[in-house]
């Protein structure tokens, strides 16, 4: 484990230059390789249809002579050879654990953890918790799964390694949680975007307590877009009277890769010794470099140090922007900004239009609005005939014309043309869970 110091979980690697990156990647890459050819026949696989051996791959930059990994290769791989496919390289009696995907894109995935594995994660993930300001004297409370998913179990014990006071609440019992925020006093509530607003409104509504008066000062947030976006992250700062930060990951890979510092200026990418990161246009493929102030691409990663289950070139479909640039924290890491996921995106009239960034102009009309919308189409998209139909919760105090005046400032935004259905507050459903912006309907 890294040993906490100041700012910094593990100073050595968070602050680390691109010339030392480069060096302990191009050596660990090399190792990983090699693990993978003689352990993996998914892997070996890929790099005999690549026509290359581990030792043709000389540094990073050479990963683009290797195909990708698609997330239907790794379902389909699963299929062939349960429980944990052709691509696991550990052998089942060395895995100490077993987690699975949401399944939101499909079936799950099952991703097996040997006991480096579980380490290793932990080590990772309690980088991103200091970076968002957890301490040893944090009382941290868990708003999130805590069976199969991996935000469960690998965060506990990332709290745990911080020092942190864990309540390992969960979901299913939303009073309960709120209860029990109260009762021990937590100052650290960790959610996804949608729960967090839910649960101010269920405090609020249905328990008779002011979440702004919970003592809540950070809300560290996750699993689904929204946290970054402003007008959504201004929601739920104002109701908890806390600073929302956001953090990335993904289930195949670890569950998390980036997260804000106190700067807040995107999310530190935190693991270069556990993965290298790639962007890439999402059309052609095409390894974009990261040589300019700002860029925007796919994320693609590689896992450097991976037992079971280790990814090569896995394509994320999550579309970022990137910032170069040096931050005033010190890290080193590159920082990012989720727009949304590829197979999210909506396209009307040859507009490419982002629900969250839907979402974000719909919750700059609060208070008029609650703040919760859906968006409705016919089909699975990606392209919508206009107008795009939009149902949004009313709020207190609704003025006249509200529905049209969304529809004019998503015209404006976004350029978009919208239909905004106006519907009372409490009748779109909330989750525990990854909410969904958008309910699609087979034709």
């Amino acid at each position: 484990m890294g040993k906490a110091r100041g700012a910094y979980f593990n100073a050595a690697v968070e602050t680390m230059s691109t010339d030392e990156i480069a060096a302990m990647q191009h050596a660990k890459l090399r190792r990983q390789l090699e693990y993978l050819n003689a352990n993996s026949p998914f892997h070996a696989g890929k790099l005999a249809e690549a026509g290359t051996e581990p030792g043709d791959i000389r540094s990073v930059a050479d990963l683009t002579r290797l195909p990708f990994t698609e997330k239907t290769e790794l379902r389909e791989s699963q299929r062939r050879q349960p429980p944990l496919g052709s691509h696991a390289a550990a052998a089942m009696e060395d895995v100490v654990r077993v987690h699975a995907s949401s399944g939101t894109t499909g079936t799950p995935s099952f991703i097996g953890l040997t006991e480096r594995d579980k380490r290793r994660w932990t080590e990772c993930i309690a980088r991103s918790y200091w970076a968002q300001g957890l301490r040893p004297d944090s009382v941290f409370a868990m708003g999130l799964g805590i069976g199969f998913f991996v935000g469960g179990l690998p965060v506990a014990a990332a709290v745990e390694a911080v020092g942190a006071t864990l309540l390992p609440i969960g979901t299913g019992a939303s009073d309960r949680l709120i209860a029990s925020i109260r009762s021990m006093k937590a100052d650290v509530l960790a959610t996804t975007p949608s729960y967090a607003i839910y649960l101010a409104e269920l405090a609020r509504e249905e328990m008779g307590i002011d979440p702004a008066e919970l003592g809540i000062r950070r809300v560290m947030v996750g699993a689904e877009p929204g946290g970054g976006v402003p007008g959504i992250r201004a929601q739920i700062e104002e109701s908890w009277n806390a600073r929302c930060t956001e953090a990335i990951g993904i289930a195949d890979l670890i569950t998390i890769h980036s997260a804000e510092c106190d700067v807040q200026d995107g999310c530190h990418f935190m693991v270069p010794d556990y993965m290298v990161m790639e962007i890439v246009d999402p059309d052609t493929g095409a390894a974009i470099p990261l040589d300019e102030p700002e860029i925007e691409g796919e994320l693609v990663f590689t896992h450097l140090d991976r037992e079971c289950n280790p990814m090569l070139r896995f394509r994320t479909r999550d579309r970022v922007t990137v910032k170069t640039g040096p931050c005033a924290c010190g890290r080193t890491g590159p920082r990012l900004r989720c727009v949304g996921r590829t197979d999210d995106m909506l396209i009307v009239r040859g507009v490419n239009v982002w629900p969250s960034a839907v979402k974000d102009v719909v919750a700059g009309f609060r208070p008029e609005v609650s703040g919760e919308m859906l968006i409705r189409m016919d089909g699975e998209g990606p392209k919508v005939d206009p107008p795009l139909r939009i149902r949004v919760e009313a709020g207190s105090g609704a003025g006249d014309g509200l529905a049209a005046r969304i529809e004019q400032a998503l015209r404006a935004r976004l350029i978009v043309q919208a239909r905004v259905e106006l519907v009372p507050r409490g009748v779109l459903p909330r989750t525990e869970m990854k909410a969904s912006l958008v309910e699609r309907n087979p034709v």
